[in-house]
């Protein structure tokens, strides 16, 4: 696997509400065109982000409406998406596949999205190890979408069964689509994994036959609880608005919900972590303990939250091998 550059400090970007740049819709959403994007903001994103297949994964316009477009600050990072308007999967394809897939969700406080250390530069990582991956760029729920705290999962939800839908296209095998996940990402993850029945949008096509659940889930450093004073303050409020009643806070957190059918799950995450207390793994690993589902669970000295495939040298960089290896033992290589 190659090296990566250490990750970003997402402790000071997880409290900035202004990162990222524009996702215009691919299919000339007006309202996304007219929003403003940060300056250079392909700057980090690889010549392989650039050159992934894109998927959009509503043919007409994404359940819930009410979208509306923010300003991105001049000085905000680029490679970090914002104002989503069309969500859209980025794949990345193996130069010799081994048949399985993986939905990947980059972090990003439910605020922006990680199109870089998280995004694309894993979703190469795991290209080299033979998965075909979906980067998704979902909708942000603080974007005006009504609803918000179910518009990440339909896109999740809609992002699996078009994977699987379209399963021969990419030379994978329908049951063989795990689900990885980081910060926020990982709470998607999670919710995929526990929420993956529940009716969040009406079916729009025979993709919506399939089943959303993974056969796998991987959550790095991922926000699991939404009560204070062990979650992410910022992605709780983004997701769930500034006053969640106490059953919307429990309906989505997601170790609230592991049952016996919730699919196997993978955990890393840095006992130094700030921004996302390694709490929230813990409670999830007792949450998949005490429902008897197969679980794997890796807690590292140092690492902080954000870095991403890991720090160089350090043993917080062998959680992608790790993973690879549990994944195969759980049918998914």
């Amino acid at each position: 696997m190659r090296k990566v550059e250490p990750a970003v400090d997402r402790r000071t970007l997880l409290t900035a509400a202004g990162a990222g740049l524009i996702l215009a819709s691919a299919a000339g959403d007006a309202a996304a065109q007219s929003a403003t994007a940060a300056p250079n903001p392909l700057g980090p994103l690889s010549p392989a982000w650039r050159a992934a297949e894109t998927i959009p994964l509503w043919d007409e316009a994404p359940p819930e409406g009410g979208f509306a477009p923010t300003p991105v600050p001049a000085d905000a990072p680029p490679g970090f998406f914002r104002n989503v308007a069309t969500p859209l999967l980025h794949v990345f394809r193996p130069r010799r596949g081994n048949g399985c897939a993986v939905l990947l969700i980059p972090g990003g406080a439910y605020t922006f999205i990680v199109g870089t250390h998280e995004g694309g530069d894993t979703a190469e990582a795991l290209a080299l190890r033979g998965y075909t991956v979906f980067v998704l760029i979902h909708r942000l729920p603080g974007e005006g979408w009504h609803h918000r705290s179910i518009v990440p999962l339909q896109d999740a939800q809609r992002a699996m069964r078009i994977i699987r839908a379209r399963a021969s296209r990419y030379a994978i095998e329908p049951a063989h689509v795990a689900v990885l996940g980081y910060s926020a990402g990982g709470h998607l993850a999670a919710s995929l994994a526990t929420a993956y029945a529940e009716p969040t949008y009406a079916p729009r096509d025979s993709a919506d036959s399939l089943d959303a659940r993974p056969c796998a889930a991987g959550l790095i450093y991922p926000v699991i609880t939404l009560m204070p004073p062990l979650t992410n303050a910022q992605t709780a409020r983004s997701l769930l608005g500034d006053a969640p009643d106490a059953a919307l806070i429990d309906r989505r957190s997601p170790d609230r919900h592991v049952d016996a059918a919730t699919p196997p799950t993978f955990l890393a995450h840095a006992l130094d972590d700030t921004a996302v207390p390694p709490e929230n793994s813990l409670q999830m690993l007792a949450a998949l303990r005490k429902a008897k589902v197969p679980a794997e669970a890796h807690f590292f000295e140092h690492g902080g939250h954000g870095f991403g495939l890991g720090t160089p040298g350090t043993s917080n960089a062998l959680w992608p091998a790790l993973f690879d290896a549990w994944l195969g033992r759980h049918g998914a290589a």
